[in-house]
């Protein structure tokens, strides 16, 4: 009977282990572009002759702890930057946490965003870090196709 408990007890342990590690690991994973760490949406509006009126970019990430994205994105075209107010929301979905980012581009920064060759996104949570990752190259055409049309 000894010997049961002790091996369901070390079992527990190396769960216990096992599982704190990938929380952490996936809270502060590692990625090259913002598309593969988070899923993004980007859209442009235009007004009835064409013209661009606004773009909005939608973000989602998944978090196992409970920090929450604050209301401030900070967005670099070519290394020059844009800092933007953003509308955040944090929806809990069991153990992991589901964060929304949503903001508006300035009108004034679309023409940027159209000759960009790079743009970072920066995004800030509560418990201090920071994401900074550039769109993917597939991400950039997309985006400057949809500032085109």
């Amino acid at each position: 009977m000894q010997k049961i408990l002790l091996g369901i007890g070390v079992a527990l342990i190396l769960l216990g282990i096992f599982g704190a590690s990938y929380t952490w690991h996936h809270d502060h994973r590692e990625a090259e572009t913002l598309d593969k760490y988070a899923a993004t949406d980007f859209q442009v509006g235009r007004d009835v002759e064409g013209n661009w009126e606004s773009a909005t970019l939608s973000l989602w990430d998944y978090r196992y702890d409970k920090a929450q994205l604050l209301n401030k994105v900070i967005v670099f075209t070519d290394g020059a930057p844009w800092e933007v107010d953003a509308l955040t929301k944090q929806t809990p979905k069991g153990f992991r946490n589901e964060n929304k980012l949503f903001f508006h581009f300035p009108k004034s920064s679309l023409k940027d965003l159209l000759l960009a060759k790079e743009i970072r996104i920066k995004f800030f949570y509560d418990n201090g870090q920071s994401i900074d990752l550039p769109l993917s190259k597939k991400d950039l055409l997309a985006w400057q196709r949809k500032l085109r049309w």
